[in-house]
């Protein structure tokens, strides 16, 4: 018998299968194995089993060892990872790393044993008691325990009375010590009460339609506060009731913990949780959970996707339009093209789920193509919170220069002296978001990245937003020795110590990278916002979506021009998105919410149809524009981005490249719609230059698509990357 491996080597030159003798009947399909490979040992996974070999048996080697005895990756897997191959034009070895925890890959975590104690069997524990010595009270100790509890962990009884108790019980047969597996539960302590919901006519008529819908896909479109949690609960409970398996993905690790209470609460331990938060025998113990079907439920952010569940049945994509389901890092994949690839392969329904859905996602399910169902209105008929629009301009004519406005600070003031919270949105971490000199203008920016520096005042020191780098605070500028230095713009950092001088006595929160850094750091932030021991919390886009705190009456949006603005065909659409999400986080119980909206451009029309609720409206703009001018959904944006240490050397590919490009457009003119080169906006990021070809054409043109893939690939090598995105989140 022969394997077909692929190893687990990234590179392009070692992207192909390579064979091995199979050495005993333990290898399966799927199989993690210990390989040969030149003059190391290497991992890798067993693609497919043969009685015949390509080769001369004397020239292939024998697979050293088998890592577990069940398959790791299951044939599905395998089969997506032949999917992404092609799609993306990855290597196996990166699709296949997708599919399992990078410790255990890397064999830096293992199952986690513990040694314990009990009464060995047919031992009469109380006439042994009695027929102890007066003077052995520690082992008289151990046995009224173990009497009392069954069972303990042998460190315990060895601290708490003494080892050499419990090894003389044992030398005397009274006792056993035997290893057990031990589960890290992430997650453990939290307290959840299974409520019983009387659901609402359209939240039952929502579970109806995606039971019966013929489409695989269902946008389910409900404001906030709609219910639409409940939908996925009743879906995910009639999933396992017909024995399939379910995994929901939520767009931020933050609200995992959430949304695991209510499964927990409802499926117990069939209830599992994925994400790069966990600690690594977290991830290991759930994982395994999953693959040896005791998990029947995955909750978790865009890598949960690649859960190792058999037998999905439903498939549920909550906040569908938020950008971290595209992954920008290689591999770059997108979530929904996954979720369907494992739909189509189980027979899956697949529940996109959205206040604000994405236009694309929209056009979608207008034309036909998903099934749309609307929750139009809140629970109980709870009013949408009003939204005040606060003119920043006037604010500045009046003399206000702070980040306040007058409508703010009112509304904070009436929000806390009733007893409830607030929650403040701003997009910028740190102090400032850069310091210049007021002499010559030098603005201080990141060694290796073309970005102005961020000022966090809690460590004085200034960081890149964009690699990590951290440098210390300068008294001077390091260009004319000025030391009248500027701090430019606002950060969530500033925020926090200004309300504290406004409101003395408040309790805030502050939630962004920067303080849920640390394992359970969005947990525990949003625990204690939620159990009302702060009164202000205010964050990033993390505290926009999905959360549910009934107390919160105000919220405020300090800045909703700061995405209004970026050169970027979707900025109004995600403008829109923003407001409806964070505003949906005030109200949401028995009293009615606010929203004060601060703005230079109180007149726009996408912030003037936030306020008013109408995504309909703001949608046919969208897509009448796009329409005009050519931009997603009705043709693909194309970018090949070129990145080298080496300036001169990305130049030249950049050129190289165009012209091939400019060679394709030439073969396929009525396709091509618009092709450029140029330098990125942000021209250097961890020290490489980035240079990029952006072309637009036809939807859904895989063909030239592939052909642009190929000529990326053409010209990567150890000193520069090609890469090609397909209508990329971020052109910056």
């Amino acid at each position: 018998m022969f394997a077909d491996v692929i190893v687990d080597i990234t590179v392009s030159e070692v992207d192909k299968i390579f064979e091995y003798i199979v050495p005993n009947d333990d290898i399966f399909v799927g199989s993690r194995v210990v390989v040969p490979f030149g003059s190391k040992k290497l991992c890798g996974i067993v693609i497919n089993l043969k009685e015949k070999s390509n080769y001369p048996p004397n020239r292939l080697k024998p697979i050293i060892s088998v890592l577990e005895d069940s398959p790791a990756v299951t044939k599905e897997l395998l089969s997506l990872m032949r999917y992404m191959q092609k799609k993306y034009f990855i290597t196996a070895a990166s699709a296949l790393r997708l599919f399992l925890p990078s410790e255990m890959r890397l064999g830096k975590v293992k199952e986690l044993t513990a040694n314990f104690v009990k009464i060995s069997d047919g031992i009469d524990a109380i006439k042994e008691l009695e027929n102890l010595k007066k003077s052995a009270k520690q082992q008289k100790g151990v046995l009224e325990f173990l009497i009392k509890n069954k069972t303990a962990k042998l460190s315990f009884l060895a601290n708490e009375f003494s080892r050499s108790a419990v090894n003389a019980l044992e030398k005397a047969g009274v006792l056993t010590v035997y290893s057990e597996k031990i589960s890290r539960n992430p997650y453990e302590n939290l307290n959840f009460n299974n409520k019983n919901v009387t659901l609402t006519t359209a939240q039952n008529d929502a579970i109806s339609s995606v039971e019966n819908t013929d489409k695989t896909i269902t946008l389910l479109h409900g404001v906030t506060g709609s219910g639409k949690t409940e939908v996925y609960l009743n879906l995910i409970s009639k999933t396992i009731a017909g024995c399939k398996t379910a995994i929901m993905l939520v767009p931020e690790i933050a609200l995992t913990p959430q949304m695991l209470k209510q499964l927990r609460a409802r499926f117990g331990d069939t209830a599992a949780i994925l994400h790069s938060g966990l600690s690594s025998g977290e991830k290991f113990d759930e994982w395994w959970r999953i693959r040896n079907g005791e998990a029947k439920i995955v909750i978790g952010a865009r890598s949960a996707i690649f859960a190792p569940l058999e037998n999905i049945g439903l498939i549920i994509i909550d906040e569908e339009h938020d950008s971290s389901y595209v992954s920008e890092q290689s591999p770059r994949y997108k979530t929904l093209d996954i979720a369907i690839f494992r739909a189509n392969s189980n027979g899956a329904k697949i529940v996109l789920g959205s206040a604000t859905p994405s236009v694309e996602t929209y056009l979608k399910a207008k034309n036909g193509e998903y099934n749309l169902v609307k929750l139009p209105e809140r629970i109980n008929k709870r009013p949408m919170p009003e939204i005040i629009i606060a003119d920043m301009k006037r604010e500045v004519r009046r003399g206000n220069n702070t980040m306040f406005s007058s409508h703010l600070r009112e509304e904070l003031e009436t929000c806390l002296k009733n007893g409830n919270q607030a929650i403040l949105f701003l997009n910028q971490r740190g102090y400032s978001k850069s310091v210049i000199c007021t002499e010559c203008g030098h603005v201080h920016k990141c060694v290796d990245c073309d970005v102005s520096l961020t000022y966090h005042a809690e460590d004085d020191s200034l960081l890149c937003h964009y690699c990590g780098a951290k440098y210390k605070m300068i008294s001077a500028c390091v260009e004319c020795g000025s030391k009248y230095l500027k701090h430019n713009g606002t950060g969530t950092e500033k925020i926090v110590y200004e309300l504290q001088k406004m409101f003395p006595t408040a309790k805030i929160l502050r939630m962004d990278r920067d303080t849920t850094a640390k394992k359970e750091g969005h947990f525990k932030i949003l625990n204690e916002f939620s159990e009302k021991k702060a009164d202000i919390l205010v964050g990033m886009q993390m505290i926009a979506k999905g959360h549910d705190f009934p107390s919160v009456t105000l919220v405020g949006i300090l800045d909703a021009d700061m995405s209004l603005h970026f050169s970027d065909f979707r900025s109004g659409e995600r403008t829109f998105q923003l407001i409806t999400q964070v505003a949906g986080r005030s109200g949401r119980a028995d009293e009615k919410g606010k929203v004060v909206l601060q703005t230079y451009t109180p007149e726009n029309f996408i912030l003037r149809q936030a306020v008013k609720y109408e995504y309909d409206k703001m949608f046919e703009h969208e897509i009448s524009v796009r329409k005009a001018t050519g931009f997603p959904p009705f043709s693909d944006i194309i970018r090949i981005m070129i990145t080298s240490e080496n300036e001169e050397h990305a130049v030249a590919v950049t050129k190289s490249l165009f012209n091939e490009v400019s060679a394709l457009r030439d073969r396929f003119p009525t396709e091509f719609k618009f092709l450029a080169c140029m330098k990125s906006p942000i021209k250097r990021i961890l020290n490489k230059f980035r240079y990029q070809i952006i072309t637009r054409f036809s939807v859904g043109n895989d063909e030239l698509i592939y052909r642009l893939n190929e000529l990326a690939q053409k010209y990567t090598d150890k000193t520069l990357t090609a890469y090609v995105e397909v209508n990329p989140n971020n052109l910056s």
